[in-house]
């Protein structure tokens, strides 16, 4: 079975680096089709869902937020003031320098650790490989794939490849 720091970092670095590249595909496309950034940023697929921006956001905080509680530290906690390509792309550059800066045994030392959420006003307790298999990882893969999932709806040129990135 893979360390705890091999399911998680290197993953999220690989996807938080391949979403940032779909934002610049974004701003492309704005530029190209003389779009308002803000128009795409504020994009959302359907009326109840987050729009682009905090999918992004979203993404950022599972990544640095599962690192962090694996290696038994508290989050972070950011603003969530980002209204533009470039400040998104900067919050994903934090969020990989952050989750980079924990060295493998302080995340593999996650595996059995007792993980305190709370979550709509109830409180958790999961085990550290659970939290990461069936939680951090499935929300971190959703808001990045509905971050992808709004910009190619919108008629951003992206493809499998984009989301995947190099295998």
């Amino acid at each position: 079975m893979p360390s705890m720091h091999a399911l998680s970092v290197p993953v999220y670095e690989k996807m938080l680096g391949n979403l940032a590249a779909i934002l610049d595909k974004a701003a492309a496309f704005a530029a190209q089709k003389k779009v308002e950034p803000a128009v795409l940023l504020g994009m959302r697929l359907a009326p109840d869902m987050f729009p682009l921006t905090r999918q992004v956001q979203i993404a950022c905080d599972f990544a640095k937020g599962s690192v962090a509680r694996l290696a038994g530290q508290e989050p972070p906690k950011w603003d969530d003031t980002e209204a533009s390509f470039d400040e998104l792309k900067a919050r994903i550059a934090r969020t990989v320098e952050f989750i980079r800066g924990f060295a493998a045994a302080e995340v593999d030392a996650g595996e059995t650790r007792r993980i305190t959420l709370t979550l709509r006003g109830e409180t958790r307790v999961v085990d550290g490989m659970p939290y990461l298999l069936t939680m951090a990882l499935p929300n971190f893969y959703f808001h990045a794939t509905t971050a992808y999932a709004i910009l190619r709806h919108a008629g951003v040129d992206l493809g499998k490849r984009d989301f995947i990135g190099a295998v």
